[in-house]
């Protein structure tokens, strides 16, 4: 009887060892696979797609980016003046380009003047569509916590003008689509429509 318990005691530590391992490993798996310039390369490929999945097309320029201990966030300002009547069409396009990506939206803000969605891609990888001041569209991603290194510049080309940060104006260039001050099919619809 007694051999019998040490025997199933043995065994609940091997599992529970085993488990701590496993999570072990998951937790770091993307830390041994990726470093923090490859972290920001990755989180530029989804902002290039997901902006290239916009149609029509809209012009864009680098933001700001951060870094912090094992982690970056790579940011996009939206030149192409987006009007609150089709701020939601836009969200809707870029919803579906990321559930179509296998993204899960976390959390979505209701709001006509500063709407904005957020989700999170299957490698652990936040992102977001924001409106805010002056009705101005920005993407951000942030990285998950990877192994440290340095983080070099983005290299994606804006298709607008390169602005000096801290000197990127608010909206500016119109678009005969997204600019346009009915909702898309005149339908009257406005926030919401396209999702």
């Amino acid at each position: 009887m007694l051999m019998r318990r040490l025997a199933l005691w043995g065994a609940v530590v091997v599992l529970v060892s085993g488990c701590a391992a496993t999570g072990a490993s998951e937790k770091g798996g993307m830390e041994e696979r990726m470093n923090m310039q490859a972290a920001a390369e990755h989180a530029d490929a989804m902002l290039d797609a997901t902006i290239g999945a916009v149609v029509p097309e809209v012009v864009w320029a680098h933001h700001v980016t951060t870094t912090g201990s094992c982690d970056v966030s790579r940011r996009r300002k939206i030149m192409t003046i987006v009007s609150p009547q089709r701020r939601g069409a836009f969200l809707g396009v870029v919803e579906r380009y990321w559930k179509n990506r296998g993204y899960i939206v976390t959390a979505v803000r209701a709001s006509e003047e500063r709407p904005a969605i957020f989700a999170r891609s299957p490698e652990g990888f936040g992102i977001s569509l924001i409106f805010g001041h002056a009705g101005q569209a920005f993407f951000e991603v942030a990285t998950p916590c990877v192994t440290k290194s340095d983080v070099a510049e983005p290299t994606s080309v804006p298709n607008g003008p390169a602005y000096p940060l801290g000197e990127i104006p608010t909206p500016n260039v119109r678009s005969a689509f997204w600019s346009a001050e009915v909702p898309v099919g005149g339908t009257g619809r406005g926030e919401g429509e396209g999702r």
